[in-house]
């Protein structure tokens, strides 16, 4: 069965350990997570999980149904690339020569890339992209014979492009905690 890149969304209530549990759904299949995001959902008091898996759609089914048996957990989805839209954050700490530097073209890369400088201090300057995974890896690539110092990029964040029919369950769950 042919592997794709899946984006799992939890929905979940905010208890201690769920997170562990949840990994340890990946863990004990041998699966790797390529990046995981918590934050706080469109409802409050209900948090969304968002962890990205290649595998095949059967494992992702798998482990969705595994997820879904812990107490905490509302409501879990996943969906293909093509399904959703989803961006990453990333920072390049960079040798402030470079910033300057007649013969290293680091202010064109910065501008063809759609990135912007964060922060210029007088041993660095800081630069700042969101974008796609692969636009990241562009400006990685483009930026790395100037001298990265360091190099930190976040987890995806994602919306489905459907509606996923969760507001209405949140709502609900929502209503049903104020009792």
């Amino acid at each position: 069965m042919e592997q794709k890149t899946y984006t799992i969304t939890i929905y979940s209530e905010n208890q201690l350990g769920l997170l562990n549990r949840v990994t340890g759904i990946f863990l004990r299949r041998h699966i790797d997570m390529e990046s995981i995001n918590v934050s706080k959902s469109e409802i409050d008091n209900v948090f969304r999980m968002i962890i990205v898996t290649h595998t095949t759609q059967k494992w992702v089914e798998h482990i969705v149904k595994q997820i879904e048996k812990q107490i905490e957990i509302i409501k879990v989805f996943y969906h293909t690339d093509e399904e959703i839209i989803s961006l990453e954050n990333s920072l390049f700490k960079m040798s402030p020569t470079s910033l300057f530097d007649e013969q290293a073209p680091v202010q064109t890369i910065i501008q063809r890339n759609n990135a912007t400088i964060a922060a210029v201090y007088k041993d660095f300057y800081v630069i700042s992209k969101t974008g796609t995974r692969e636009s990241i890896e562009q400006l990685y690539k483009e930026l790395k014979p100037y001298g990265i110092m360091q190099f930190s990029g976040s987890a995806r964040i994602a919306v489905s492009k459907a509606e996923m029919n969760v507001s209405p369950l949140l709502n609900k769950y929502e209503v049903d905690n104020q009792k």
